[in-house]
């Protein structure tokens, strides 16, 4: 079951640390993870809290995005539900690039920290110093030490990632987003000549479908690692996927009519990135995935919320 995540800058996100600053709203929160959705008088109960104490620790937490509340009707008036909006919290001091402007949000994402994946062989996934698990063998996509995987390859399906929505938690309006990352297709060996219907889906709706040409493999990718064999996929096209008011586009060119409405971001808590070859793909070419460490970028997937100034 794909996890839902937030990445924490500590120097801006004081909210989101603010709520975690306690005993008490730590027990909540774990209390919401383990047992799911609770009202406040079953969360006072089950912590021995009064129910007060609850009250003003709930509010503190919603005010930080962690949790998320709704209204119910009870037996008597109505009940407030309380719901866990992350699995996982990450307070890491390298959230993502460089700002680029100052409309622009980026968070740059490993391509091993994947929260679910349905694939199939040949496939396989490596770190820049060697294989992860076995070789074309799926359940190695399960392996702890896929995290530090700088390269990674399937033939057909998918891998998803979560993207913390950091222009909600700042209050700030998205007006387009972007997904930037090195692909190439994917085939035993190298071949230039090999084309690959890539897919890019975003909150479960498809946003646009870019050919790779070929599994590039005529000279050693910039950042690949010298025990990495020539014979092996090298490095990709970096790939900006545009979605905004007026469509998709891939490196200014419209591949879809999908905006960025459509997505309606803005109301959801974490983006989910989507990327593979369909089953019904015209092209059905497998995928490569370089992230730092291999191909000529060295550079995660990077998503790009730009925002209104």
């Amino acid at each position: 079951m794909a996890k839902n995540f937030i990445l924490i800058d500590p120097e801006k996100d004081h909210e989101v640390l603010k709520g975690l600053a306690s005993v008490a709203r730590a027990r909540i929160l774990k209390l919401l993870h383990t047992d799911g959705p609770m009202n406040l008088n079953d969360i006072a109960a089950r912590l021995e809290l009064p129910q007060s104490s609850v009250s003003s620790n709930v509010a503190l937490l919603e005010s930080g995005g962690l949790i998320r509340s709704e209204m119910r009707k009870a037996r008597k008036g109505s009940q407030k539900i309380c719901h866990l909006n992350f699995d996982e919290i990450v307070v890491t001091f390298n959230p993502g690039e460089p700002k680029k402007a100052d409309n622009a949000i980026e968070v740059a994402m490993p391509i091993g920290l994947y929260t679910g994946f349905e694939l199939t062989a040949p496939c396989g996934l490596c770190t820049t110093e060697g294989i992860v698990g076995l070789l074309d063998v799926p359940d190695s996509f399960h392996d702890p030490d896929r995290m530090r995987a700088g390269l990674l390859w399937f033939t057909r399906g998918y891998v998803e990632y979560q993207f913390p929505n950091n222009a909600r938690l700042r209050n700030r309006d998205i007006e387009a987003i972007e997904f930037v990352l090195e692909l190439s297709s994917e085939v035993p060996g190298t071949r230039e000549d090999w084309p690959s219907d890539i897919t890019l889906t975003v909150n479960g709706l498809e946003v646009g479908t870019w050919t790779s040409p070929g599994d590039f493999g005529d000279k050693r990718g910039v950042y690949t690692p010298d025990w990495w064999k020539l014979k092996g996929s090298q490095y990709g096209k970096l790939k900006n996927f545009h979605v905004g008011k007026n469509g998709t586009f891939v490196d200014g060119v419209r591949i879809s009519d999908t905006t960025l409405a459509d997505l309606d971001v803005g109301s959801h808590h974490s983006i989910r990135l989507r990327v593979g070859v369909q089953d019904k793909a015209r092209h059905p070419g497998g995928i490569n995935i370089f992230g730092k460490g291999f191909g000529n970028y060295d550079q995660d997937i990077v998503m790009r919320l730009l925002t209104e100034s």
